[in-house]
């Protein structure tokens, strides 16, 4: 028994040395351009199958990466969401679903490389579908954010919802990575802490939903 936890325990440690390494090389230098075995080296694994033997595909392996901080952030969100019950204020709702998001990347350090790993697999055609499942999957809190995000605002239109839904998404992912690359840099940012970039994402965002709606002719 001892002898097994031993594996298990090296097992667990080579898992998390492979997808640190992956993470970071991904989105240093995107998916597609990295092999799997400088993500080997990357973890000090003398193996060049390490990835396929714990992984499988190059696609599994971003689904693990994804999934281990969805997990994280939809812990932060569905507390956040506890705490405001049944609110009709539109920036409860937004805050939800911006704050769980810098506050994991704030609590990762700098270093850190998910913001910038999930900026790099959303924008990627091969990747995005694969990325959208997995958060579904991990996320059970998502749809309840969308139907208190909706009860603020009835008169928009499904398919307008839709379109600031993906723009929001769109401007949470880009403007974390611009941060989160800022402090790898050592770069000036726009805002003294991950709070304040909290704020200001949150403001634009309502902002964002509360533009009017140009009808077509």
């Amino acid at each position: 028994m001892a002898g097994r936890t031993r594996r298990d325990e090296q097992v667990g440690a080579t898992r998390e040395a492979l997808l640190d390494a992956a993470e970071r090389l991904f989105a240093e230098h995107g998916v597609h351009a990295v092999a799997n075995r400088q993500i080997s080296l990357a973890a000090g694994q003398g193996n060049n199958a390490a990835v396929s033997y714990h992984f499988g595909t190059k696609a599994d392996l971003v689904r693990a990466i994804v999934r281990r901080h969805a997990e994280r952030i939809e812990v932060g969100r569905s507390r956040m969401m506890a705490d405001i019950g049944d609110s009709t204020e539109l920036r409860d709702w937004v805050a939800c679903a911006v704050r769980p998001v810098t506050e994991h990347v704030e609590a990762l350090g700098v270093p850190s490389w998910y913001a910038r790993f999930i900026a790099q697999v959303t924008a990627d055609p091969a990747l995005r579908a694969l990325t959208t499942s997995e958060f579904a999957a991990a996320s059970p809190s998502i749809p309840t954010l969308q139907q208190g995000m909706g009860r603020c605002l009835p008169e928009l239109p499904a398919e307008v919802r839709d379109e600031r839904a993906a723009m929001s998404r769109h401007l949470i992912t880009m403007m974390t990575a611009e941060r989160e690359r800022a402090l790898a840099d050592n770069s000036p940012t726009s805002r003294a802490t991950w709070r304040g970039t909290a704020n200001g994402l949150i403001d634009a965002v309502v902002a964002l939903w509360q533009a009017p709606v140009t009808r077509e002719d």
